[in-house]
């Protein structure tokens, strides 16, 4: 039974970013070693992150049950060094936007897949008692990976050379989103007291309303030019 709740909870987290691979045209491009690539500058800009918060955010000491609405905020804006990131992957590869896009996107989520739910999925799914945070670590994978797409495609649409002074706003202000969506939703986790399926929820529905918009401007940018 146990090992039939982590298959459930492994084909749930991993075989969307299998479909997206083939589906969205990468393995035609053999597009496998830019990914493996983009995963590797993952985990250098996430630990230039880690160096950066050890050494200027230490450790908040405050009450039991206080949250440091400030120093929250100022840890998420070193997130900043993922849009950097992005743009390095994307400025190496050659070709079309739409690849580009796709290849750091893939490599950015799969890394994170990789390094935060392997293990948490391997040791806790295995276990004797039955729990839903594994499932809801499953979805929130794919979740990620929408997020991580739309936010390679800001990225992408914001450096480009030719882009309409109209659309720099717009762009910020997803970008600011996509940045500051862990801080949004953990704001509201303790705000509102939400549970663990509201606050899934809610990340899922801000993630599609960003997928949504970016989706919007880059099919307005790019072909309706």
């Amino acid at each position: 039974m146990t090992l039939f709740h982590f298959g459930n909870c492994f084909a749930l987290a991993y075989f969307p970013y299998f479909i997206t691979y083939k589906c969205s045209g990468l393995s035609e491009y053999n597009a496998f070693w830019r990914c493996v690539q983009a995963g590797a500058t993952y985990l250098f800009v996430q630990l230039c992150k880690m160096l950066f918060l050890a050494t200027f955010f230490p450790t908040w000491e405050g009450g039991a049950g206080a949250y440091d609405f400030v120093g929250e905020f100022m840890k998420a804006t070193v997130d900043l060094a993922d849009l950097v990131g992005l743009h390095l992957v994307m400025s190496r590869n050659a070709g079309k936007g739409e690849y580009k896009i796709m290849v750091a996107a893939m490599g950015w989520a799969t890394a994170e897949l990789v390094m935060s739910r392997c293990i948490p999925l391997w040791v806790g799914a295995r276990g004797i008692e039955f729990d839903w945070k594994y499932i809801q670590m499953s979805i929130d994978s794919n979740i990620s990976l929408v997020h991580y797409i739309a936010m390679a495609a800001l990225v992408w649409m914001f450096t480009r050379y030719d882009l309409p002074k109209r659309y720099r706003l717009p762009l910020t202000l997803l970008l600011g989103l996509s940045v500051y969506k862990a801080f949004f939703m953990e704001s509201f986790v303790h705000v509102f007291l939400l549970g663990s399926w509201t606050a899934l929820l809610v990340k899922a529905v801000i993630t599609g309303f960003l997928a949504l918009s970016s989706l919007g401007l880059f099919v307005t940018l790019v072909h309706g030019n």
